[in-house]
């Protein structure tokens, strides 16, 4: 109690809080004012009979929003769509990988292309999905009443620009706010849709669908799992680094002994959010063709549940671990910084062999954490199965919320730290002031 009473006695770090929090309200708000002319019950009872489906998923990103095709049904999806597209071309593009170079005015401008690409991606989308909506049925019951061009355009433009306003409240929070952006909103998302799944274990208590020990059971499961995840998602290999001595001038420097710290998921919650979005592609691009029998087919394989969907989504999710960890972190860089700090590995040459062992702790730590991963994305569906679970808080969702909630704590409490050292330190001042 008392950490959370002095996030709000920093004044900066008060102001930081209420502008994410008001930006989460505006996003919160704009997912529950729907697109006009939809029928928004039928719309609810399409994905509800399509809530095994990838399009369930789709919605849990949307925060509910694409149930209800709201101002903000596409979701953060497009610029996520764009950043993976990004960070697979950038070392493979000359001009792109000079702009990486460049420092910050070079890291700019290739977030204004992720940007101008999130746009076409959206403008893509939008159009699929406006078609999509004009062909769907439910229980008899048109979705779109009355289609037509002008429904088109006006659904078209509104998607669109609801895409490009989500995209800029992100870059918002992430600039002005707490915690990166996008993955908070994704948050929002997820536990604003906790208390329904809560509503309906309870019901399904209620009509002994579901038994109390069972509840009980899946309550410590979850408990349990998020705990795993905790530590995980914590723990780090230290390498010791050691650091000559020197003389310069009268003064001795170095001889001191430190770690490198590295992390077991280095990925956080990147490699899920990417490859959920790789798996989603398909279903999206299946909104231009809703008869194609070819679509039909890859929406069977692809369904939640479904072994292709299972090997696929673990096989993305270790990909993506490495992939992330690859661009993120080079061992070559850290060696050569290393050697001219004077520091080296105790037992390790520096150099050359230093990256290398450097290089294979990072590939055996991934490899332990990206299956972590992979098991805690995959297990909640088979409980589903097992236990006839309303297994809602799933593993993806558990994963990106833990994952979240981690990152912006670390965040928090390094203010705090940074606020206590400056005063701290401020005493020390006055007091040696005061004693001479």
């Amino acid at each position: 109690m008392q950490g959370i009473e002095g996030l709000f006695k920093i004044q900066e770090l008060k102001k930081k809080l209420l502008f994410t929090a008001g930006v989460l309200a505006v996003y919160r708000l704009g997912t529950a004012i729907p697109v006009p002319g939809i029928d928004v019950g039928a719309l609810k009872t399409y994905f509800e009979a399509q809530s095994g489906s990838l399009f369930g998923f789709l919605d849990m990103f949307s925060g509910g929003a694409l149930m209800r095709l709201s101002l903000f049904a596409l979701g953060i999806m497009p610029y996520i769509n764009a950043s993976i597209i990004m960070s697979l071309i950038r070392t493979t593009i000359p001009y792109l990988d000079r702009l990486q170079k460049e420092g910050e005015a070079g890291r700019k401008k290739i977030t204004q292309i992720t940007r101008y690409l999130g746009v076409a991606i959206a403008i893509v989308q939008g159009i699929g999905l406006t078609f999509w909506m004009q062909s769907m049925e439910a229980g008899g019951i048109r979705v779109v009443p009355n289609p037509g061009f002008g429904f088109q355009a006006m659904t078209v433009i509104t998607l669109v620009t609801g895409a490009v306003f989500i995209m800029w409240l992100g870059e918002q929070v992430t600039e002005h706010g707490i915690g990166n952006g996008v993955s908070l909103l994704i948050f929002a998302g997820i536990v604003a849709r906790l208390p329904s799944g809560l509503i309906n274990v309870i019901q399904m208590i209620r009509i002994e669908e579901l038994t109390l020990f069972g509840a009980l059971f899946l309550l410590a499961v979850v408990i349990a799992i998020t705990a795993a995840v905790v530590f995980v998602e914590q723990g780090q290999r230290k390498i010791p680094v050691q650091y000559a001595k020197r003389v310069v001038g009268r003064k001795m420097y170095g001889g001191q002994t430190s770690y490198l710290p590295i992390k077991v998921n280095q990925s956080g919650v990147i490699a899920v959010i990417f490859s959920m979005a790789i798996l989603l592609l398909p279903m999206q691009l299946s909104q231009f063709f809703p008869n194609s029998q070819l679509f039909m087919t890859i929406e069977t394989y692809l369904r939640h549940g479904a072994w292709i969907h299972t090997v696929l989504y673990s096989a993305l999710i270790i990909f993506f671990c490495y992939f992330y960890t690859a661009i993120t972190f080079n061992p070559r860089d850290i060696a050569e910084n290393m050697k001219r700090g004077g520091g080296f590995i105790p037992g390790i040459r520096p150099g050359k062999p230093t990256a290398d062992f450097i290089d294979r702790v990072i590939v055996r730590l991934t490899i332990v954490g990206a299956l972590f991963v992979v098991v805690i994305a995959v297990m909640p569906s088979y409980f589903e199965r097992l236990f006839n679970a309303p297994f809602y808080f799933g593993g993806t969702a558990l994963l990106i919320v833990v994952g979240v909630s981690l990152d912006t704590m670390a965040q928090l409490e390094s203010y705090l730290i940074m606020r206590q050292y400056e005063g701290f330190m401020k005493k020390g001042r006055l007091k040696g002031r005061y004693y001479r």
